[in-house]
């Protein structure tokens, strides 16, 4: 059988590029690193409220084989869109609990303690992989005083960065007098 991921994406993308240094991930070799480390076949990757200015970013998203799921806002709270994914987060993954998805363990991207309680249930019905953590500094201290360490990987580990982080294009710069 195989594993699934749900991803935190707003936690992932600060808990990278909000840190000292700043570092942004591949999404695209993020997903290939879920799979190949992890035999996650399915990636759930949750995202505050549409934005139809973040199209192309839905797109690529979808393209590296992450399930894109948006937050629900009603109409009235729309100019003022909060990106807490966190319920739906633990609501997609006691449904696929209780309708008996056919997976082996869950696997999630957040260093948020909103998580705490599910993953301690999932540990102990032994449904639980891992724990990516964006990086050490901003992990909740419940999973650093109440989660075995061999539950939680880094993703700011100087290993794991070297295989997801996105590699910026150095510009060249020209010479004087140099074709």
């Amino acid at each position: 059988m195989s594993n699934q991921a749900f991803i935190d994406g707003q936690n992932l993308k600060l808990g990278t590029y909000k840190t000292k240094p700043s570092w942004n991930v591949d999404l695209n070799r993020f997903r290939i690193y879920l799979n190949q480390k992890y035999d996650v076949s399915e990636a759930y990757y949750f995202i505050g409220a549409y934005d139809s200015k973040n199209q192309e970013l839905y797109n690529a998203l979808q393209e590296f084989g992450y399930n894109v799921v948006f937050r629900e806002h009603a109409e009235s709270a729309l100019s003022k869109k909060k990106g807490n994914v966190d319920t739906d987060i633990v609501f997609a993954v006691m449904k696929s609990l209780i309708e008996k998805e056919k997976f082996d363990k869950v696997v999630l991207v957040s260093g948020d303690g909103d998580y705490w309680r599910m993953v301690d249930y999932l540990i102990k019905k032994g449904k639980f992989g891992k724990l990516l953590a964006p990086s050490r500094k901003n992990l909740s201290s419940l999973y650093k005083r109440k989660m075995a360490d061999t539950y939680r990987v880094y993703l700011d580990d100087p290993a794991v960065r070297k295989k997801i982080e996105l590699k910026r294009k150095r510009k060249t710069i020209k010479k004087a007098g140099s074709p």
